[in-house]
């Protein structure tokens, strides 16, 4: 039987970091303002207060969840650049312990020795290639995106702003914080199934192990904070 090369097609994540980017975001807005406003519905009798309180938390929340990612992104290409500038300073102090390190990685994968050698002189002639070889196969790290810390933080933090909204959005057309709690609770379920089942289903995992999953966490810290802000409402 003859396989068709050309229509053979690989299917690979892309763009792995903005999706990471949003999911982190996106996650911890849902799921963070809900469970303030769901405390605050349990203490309070003003949907003003848990307004109020509610976009102090999303302005805060994306500031430092932006902030964050940026960290992040700018931490990371700290240390790639550190590792590139070591790697050229060893392939041009210590070439002979370089080519040891690239027979190294392809014994790992069965080749004999001679095969070995002729890779790590055929690499050892273009000293960016070799760089480039030993970052990844070596220390397996990869370049990061450019302006990766920028877009990281605006994605993290927008991506936090329209989570957060989408829960809060309830009390701005309810009466009383319980009902508003109550719509909210049903908007953010809904959003938090269909986010980790898109979640899991782009990431490779169980869709609806994952939706299932994201759900419950949602669930557990809103009612973990009604009921710890109802009890000491009832105490005080």
């Amino acid at each position: 039987m003859t396989v068709d090369q050309g229509s053979h097609k690989e299917e690979h994540l892309g763009s792995s970091v903005f999706i990471t980017d949003i999911v982190i975001g996106m996650a911890d807005g849902l799921t963070v303002p809900f469970a303030l406003a769901a405390g605050l519905s349990g203490a309070v009798q003003s949907n003003t207060v848990v307004i109020t309180a509610g976009i102090a938390e999303i302005v805060a929340g994306s500031i430092a969840m932006g902030l964050g990612g940026y960290l992040a992104g700018k931490t990371a290409q700290e240390h790639f650049q550190s590792e590139l500038k070591r790697e050229y300073d060893e392939v041009e102090n210590l070439p002979e312990k370089e080519k040891e390190e690239i027979r190294d990685v392809f014994a790992q994968y069965g080749l004999n020795e001679t095969t070995q050698n002729i890779i790590a002189d055929e690499l050892a002639k273009d000293k960016d290639k070799w760089v480039d070889f030993m970052m990844k196969y070596e220390l397996g790290m990869e370049k990061p995106v450019a302006n990766r810390a920028r877009k990281s933080a605006a994605t993290i933090g927008i991506s936090y702003i329209i989570g957060g909204l989408i829960p809060l959005s309830a009390y701005f057309f309810t009466r009383i914080p319980f009902d508003g709690l109550l719509i909210s609770a049903l908007l953010t379920i809904i959003c938090l199934f269909l986010f980790g089942y898109f979640k899991s289903k782009v990431t490779g995992q169980p869709p609806l192990k994952g939706a299932l999953k994201v759900t419950l966490i949602g669930i557990t810290a809103a009612a973990a904070a009604f009921l710890v802000a109802k009890t000491f409402n009832n105490l005080v």
